[in-house]
């Protein structure tokens, strides 16, 4: 009977890795490919493309299971998306130097650095940032920060908590660490981060969040290459 229940719950175990797998590898590969990107012996455009490819073979080698195939509040989710990037971009836009405080830049949430140098602005590598922008980090950071973490911290098991099941403390958890990866843009990062967990609640649907992270990611992108404002492409 012992021995029945220990292989019964190695399986369970085994399922539960996978699962975390499916939903936070690409993540995981892309942090890691930015902690070490400055160390790599690539130049520029070469390294942005084996980026891309390299997370292009993370989401399809470790995620195509859970990836949503539909969207079924497309059009409203592209139109909260155009609203957060107004949401981004306001504060900058109505106050002159709102960046520059302290607040936002300092020891602990870090200093606005464009990851773009000079001469490197072709259009070539504006249509790879642009690219991965719009279609790649979205699939792979709503695939974490909607898709598992809110659920892991109702369950350590994921598969036991339906998508958009929050508690208010995987929810605004959720939404506070989303706001500190975004550094010195942790105001707008923690709105935004709002915003998303509110829909996700609402539709259920990763697909909508997808495309509103990406409908975000995309217009801005086009404000920051109209704009020169290449701090906002970190």
């Amino acid at each position: 009977m012992s021995d029945t229940v220990s292989a019964a719950a190695s399986v369970e175990d085994a399922r539960a890795t996978t699962s975390t797998i499916e939903w936070v590898g690409p993540f995981a590969v892309f942090a890691i490919w930015l902690l070490v990107d400055k160390r790599l012996p690539i130049a520029n455009p070469v390294k942005e493309i084996i980026r891309d490819l390299v997370l292009v073979a993370a989401i399809f080698g470790l995620s195509r299971r859970v990836v949503p195939r539909t969207a079924p509040h497309w059009r409203a989710s592209t139109l909260l998306g155009v609203g957060v990037f107004v949401v981004w971009v306001a504060p900058d836009f109505i106050v002159p130097g709102w960046r520059q405080s302290s607040i936002f830049q300092n020891g602990i949430t870090g200093r606005i650095t464009t990851s773009i140098k000079p001469g490197e602005l072709t259009p070539l590598m504006l249509v790879l940032r642009t690219t991965r922008a719009a279609l790649l980090v979205p699939i792979l950071e709503e695939l974490f920060w909607r898709g598992w973490l809110p659920r892991w911290i109702q369950d350590g098991r994921v598969d036991r908590v339906p998508l958009g099941q929050y508690t208010p403390l995987a929810f605004w958890a959720t939404a506070v660490l989303f706001a500190a990866e975004h550094g010195p843009f942790w105001e707008v990062g923690l709105l935004a981060g709002v915003i998303y967990n509110w829909w996700m609640r609402r539709t259920r649907s990763l697909g909508d969040l997808m495309i509103a992270h990406g409908v975000t990611n995309l217009v801005l992108s086009a404000y920051v290459i109209a704009t020169g404002q290449w701090g906002f492409w970190m």
